[in-house]
């Protein structure tokens, strides 16, 4: 016999803010793009170079998921061959915080591994 399900004293609201934001974000590279739309606005091109593991059908996806979403714009060039840059919008720009916050998580966590490694190889 198991034990007894215990009832969760955090019960999401309905249309849980939680799931929402992590929608938003979803997808992958998603964060990655927010964070390097940070700065200034940026041509596909330029993406591509601050990006260069993204393959450029992942990054137009996730661009088009992005804009959709109401994260990014994209503003059409006067120019030939014709251009677009994106950027990001107040809503966008809401997360960078949040983004922020989960890669200061991930530099602590590559600077333990990186001590880590040291001890195991002086072994």
């Amino acid at each position: 016999m198991g034990l007894p399900l215990r009832k969760s004293k955090v019960a999401p609201p309905p249309g849980c803010p939680l799931s929402e934001v992590l929608t938003l974000l979803r997808g992958a590279w998603a964060p990655n793009v927010i964070w390097q739309l940070s700065g200034e606005p940026r041509r596909f091109g330029e993406l591509r170079h601050d990006i260069p593991r993204i393959s450029a059908r992942v990054l137009s996806a996730r661009l088009r998921e992005l804009e959709s979403r109401g994260l990014v714009t994209r503003r059409v060039l006067d120019t030939s061959p014709p251009s677009a840059e994106y950027s990001l919008t107040p809503l966008g720009r809401e997360l960078l915080p949040a983004i922020d916050a989960l890669a200061g998580v991930g530099r602590k966590l590559i600077a333990e591994w990186e001590t880590y490694g040291r001890l195991v190889r002086a072994r």
